[in-house]
């Protein structure tokens, strides 16, 4: 999904508006993506290259009878079942191979990976990539602490509403789920531009709410929306 220029200005317009009429800053930022989630796929290929090759023996699979490699001759005395014992451990270790480098190539799909994700750690680092940003481009340092972070990472499909401790202390979060959700449904109608544009429409109302605007009242943060 892209911000078209067209986007970008109906956004940084929407912003300029809403901060008229109060003292808080507001800041969006759009993400292809925060993370690969490469090191989530490596961890579900290892689990099934060490469990699916055991289940594998239970439903029928005899290692042993896999000796195309030695032409289906075999061993028949005492002295020799370390040959045989050898042979099972090799074709365990090459199915426990193939597995893992057959987890890894659906992992090559990103909706794969997503869905092979826990929410949890996709919510983690959507959160630790919007508070970075938060940081990156000054929200935290406003005068009276009233800056508002819009996030949207597109390909782990969240976004993030993000006040600071100025707010906190006058406004409970709950209030910025209204605009949360009206980001993700502009999201999920490939319209990233109107999703954004309501959710400031949104946050500004709840700022000129409770954060009026000062006499100078001094634009703080550029009224931009960010690619990264």
């Amino acid at each position: 999904m892209k911000m078209s220029p067209q986007d970008h200005a109906r956004v940084a317009e929407a912003i300029a508006a809403a901060e008229k009429a109060t003292s808080g800053e507001i800041f969006c930022v759009f993400a292809r993506r925060v993370s690969g989630y490469w090191d989530v796929m490596l961890g579900w290929a290892a689990a099934a290259a060490l469990i699916l090759p055991l289940l594998a023996i239970p439903l029928g699979l005899d290692p042993t009878a896999l000796r195309s490699v030695s032409h289906g001759w075999s061993v028949g005395h005492a002295a020799a079942a370390g040959s045989e014992a050898g042979m099972t451990i090799a074709v365990h270790a090459v199915l426990q191979l193939a597995t893992f480098l057959a987890v890894l190539m659906v992992g090559l799909v990103p909706a794969v990976r997503r869905l092979l994700t826990p929410s949890s750690i996709r919510r983690d680092r959507v959160r630790r990539a919007a508070l970075n940003q938060f940081l990156a481009h000054g929200l935290h340092v406003t005068e009276a602490r009233t800056g508002v972070l819009i996030f949207a990472a597109d390909a782990d499909h969240r976004v993030e509403v993000i006040a600071d401790k100025g707010i906190h202390e006058k406004v409970d979060e709950a209030v910025w789920a209204e605009a949360a959700a009206a980001l993700v449904a502009g999201m999920k109608r490939k319209a990233p531009g109107d999703g954004f544009v309501r959710a400031v429409e949104l946050c500004g109302g709840v700022l000129a709410e409770h954060f009026p605007p000062r006499a100078d009242n001094p634009n703080e943060v550029a009224d931009k929306l960010v690619e990264i």
